[in-house]
Protein backbone atom coordinates (compact mmCIF):
# COMPACT_ATOMS: atom_id res chain seq x y z
CA UNK A 1 0.00 0.00 0.00
CA UNK A 2 1.60 3.49 -0.84
CA UNK A 3 1.02 7.00 1.59
CA UNK A 4 1.58 10.10 0.37
CA UNK A 5 2.77 12.59 2.75
CA UNK A 6 0.24 15.89 2.04
CA UNK A 7 3.19 19.27 2.86
CA UNK A 8 2.36 21.60 5.97
CA UNK A 9 1.09 21.31 9.27
CA UNK A 10 -2.60 21.11 10.07
CA UNK A 11 -4.40 21.53 13.01
CA UNK A 12 -7.46 19.77 14.54
CA UNK A 13 -10.21 22.46 16.03
CA UNK A 14 -13.57 22.45 17.86
CA UNK A 15 -16.07 25.37 17.61
CA UNK A 16 -19.27 25.31 18.95
CA UNK A 17 -22.12 23.58 16.57
CA UNK A 18 -23.65 26.05 14.42
CA UNK A 19 -20.61 28.03 14.09
CA UNK A 20 -20.60 29.77 10.75
CA UNK A 21 -16.96 29.80 9.05
CA UNK A 22 -15.54 30.39 5.13
CA UNK A 23 -14.07 27.82 3.82
CA UNK A 24 -10.76 28.38 2.36
CA UNK A 25 -9.85 28.20 -1.00
CA UNK A 26 -6.21 27.25 -0.96
CA UNK A 27 -6.46 24.54 1.16
CA UNK A 28 -5.07 21.59 0.25
CA UNK A 29 -6.84 19.30 3.00
CA UNK A 30 -9.21 20.34 5.14
CA UNK A 31 -12.05 18.41 6.50
CA UNK A 32 -15.61 19.43 8.05
CA UNK A 33 -17.56 17.39 10.78
CA UNK A 34 -21.08 18.32 12.26
CA UNK A 35 -22.26 17.04 14.97
CA UNK A 36 -25.28 18.59 17.43
CA UNK A 37 -22.09 19.17 19.81
CA UNK A 38 -19.53 20.50 17.87
CA UNK A 39 -17.82 21.38 14.42
CA UNK A 40 -14.36 19.71 13.96
CA UNK A 41 -12.12 20.72 11.37
CA UNK A 42 -8.94 19.25 10.09
CA UNK A 43 -7.28 22.74 8.08
CA UNK A 44 -3.81 24.03 8.03
CA UNK A 45 -2.38 25.45 10.59
CA UNK A 46 -2.56 28.58 9.57
CA UNK A 47 -6.07 29.16 8.37
CA UNK A 48 -7.48 28.00 12.21
CA UNK A 49 -10.69 30.52 12.85
CA UNK A 50 -9.63 32.77 15.79
CA UNK A 51 -12.61 31.42 18.18
CA UNK A 52 -11.27 27.52 17.65
CA UNK A 53 -9.87 24.97 20.34
CA UNK A 54 -7.13 23.87 19.01
CA UNK A 55 -4.95 21.29 18.84
CA UNK A 56 -2.06 22.22 16.29
CA UNK A 57 0.85 20.33 14.81
CA UNK A 58 -0.11 17.92 12.82
CA UNK A 59 1.28 16.11 9.86
CA UNK A 60 -0.62 14.54 7.27
CA UNK A 61 -0.48 11.20 5.36
CA UNK A 62 -2.98 10.01 2.73
CA UNK A 63 -3.44 6.70 1.31
CA UNK A 64 -2.91 6.58 -2.28
CA UNK A 65 -5.61 5.71 -4.48
CA UNK A 66 -9.25 5.02 -4.02
CA UNK A 67 -10.17 2.59 -1.51
CA UNK A 68 -13.19 0.16 -2.23
CA UNK A 69 -15.91 -0.10 0.50
CA UNK A 70 -14.98 -3.53 1.17
CA UNK A 71 -11.71 -3.22 1.92
CA UNK A 72 -11.16 -4.76 5.70
CA UNK A 73 -9.12 -3.46 8.46
CA UNK A 74 -6.95 -0.83 6.36
CA UNK A 75 -7.29 1.74 9.44
CA UNK A 76 -6.06 -1.17 12.13
CA UNK A 77 -2.77 -1.78 9.83
CA UNK A 78 -1.55 1.53 10.18
CA UNK A 79 -2.86 2.23 13.56
CA UNK A 80 -1.98 -0.66 15.24
CA UNK A 81 2.30 -0.78 14.68
CA UNK A 82 1.94 3.37 15.23
CA UNK A 83 0.06 2.42 18.47
CA UNK A 84 2.78 -0.06 19.50
CA UNK A 85 5.19 2.87 19.08
CA UNK A 86 3.26 4.78 21.67
CA UNK A 87 2.32 7.51 18.55
CA UNK A 88 -1.32 9.06 18.85
CA UNK A 89 -2.84 9.26 15.35
CA UNK A 90 -5.91 11.35 14.34
CA UNK A 91 -7.86 9.58 10.90
CA UNK A 92 -10.14 11.24 8.36
CA UNK A 93 -11.38 9.10 6.01
CA UNK A 94 -13.25 10.47 2.47
CA UNK A 95 -15.42 8.53 -0.07
CA UNK A 96 -12.18 7.79 -1.62
CA UNK A 97 -9.46 7.07 0.77
CA UNK A 98 -8.26 7.94 4.20
CA UNK A 99 -6.39 10.27 5.52
CA UNK A 100 -3.93 10.00 8.99
CA UNK A 101 -2.31 12.07 10.72
CA UNK A 102 0.58 12.11 13.65
CA UNK A 103 2.41 14.96 15.65
CA UNK A 104 4.73 16.69 14.05
CA UNK A 105 7.46 15.62 16.77
CA UNK A 106 6.28 11.76 15.90
CA UNK A 107 6.45 11.86 12.18
CA UNK A 108 9.97 10.39 11.41
CA UNK A 109 8.77 7.57 14.04
CA UNK A 110 6.00 6.95 12.04
CA UNK A 111 7.00 7.09 8.17
CA UNK A 112 9.69 4.60 9.76
CA UNK A 113 7.29 2.28 11.70
CA UNK A 114 5.22 2.09 8.49
CA UNK A 115 8.03 1.36 5.94
CA UNK A 116 9.12 -1.09 8.35
CA UNK A 117 5.70 -2.67 8.06
CA UNK A 118 5.40 -2.54 4.53
CA UNK A 119 3.81 0.54 3.58
CA UNK A 120 5.55 2.54 0.68
CA UNK A 121 5.85 6.21 0.25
Amino acid sequence: MKLEPIEGLFAVCRLPAGTAFEIPEDSQFLSVTLTDNELSLVCDQSLVPSAAKVEPGWRCLRVAGQIPFETIGLLASLTQPLAEQNISVFAVSTFDTDYLLVKAEDWKTAVATLKANEFHF
